[in-house]
């Protein structure tokens, strides 16, 4: 049996990468990222959603801590107003986005994987992950 070792032959794609988040599942893929919620993560209103990463204007981020919990949020044109606002309604709005997945103190190393691997894939595809 002999080994195409041509130029030709494509690079192998890498699979997807997959973050389990607080009632929340990242699926990260090459020019997409999938958020699909369990049933109590669409209480509040947030629902599953699919954002290509060329969509995206910013990642947003704040790391779990012992009392409150952290979050990713792929903010995109949807998100721009607000941005620039830092209340605690803007908090409240944060983990309502569809884009937003929320992680708990335990789950601190899957945040920053998480976080390490959007900017990365963001910045592959083009983007500027800091806005």
């Amino acid at each position: 049996m002999s080994h195409n070792l041509s130029k030709d032959t494509p690079a192998p794609q890498p699979g997807p990468q997959v973050f389990k988040g607080y009632v929340a599942t990242v699926t990260l893929y090459t020019d997409r990222a999938e958020i699909k919620r369990k049933l109590m993560g669409k209480m509040t209103g947030a629902r599953d959603s699919v954002t290509p990463l060329r969509n995206v204007i910013k990642v947003l981020s704040k790391e779990p801590t012992r009392l409150m919990n952290g979050y990713v949020q792929l903010a995109t044109e949807q998100d721009r107003g607000r941005l620039v606002v830092a209340t605690a309604e803007a908090e409240k709005a944060i983990a309502n986005n569809s884009r937003t997945v929320m992680f708990t103190w335990k789950q601190r190393e899957t945040y920053a994987a998480c976080l390490a691997a959007v900017t990365a894939a963001i910045h592959a595809e083009g983007g500027n992950p800091f806005g």
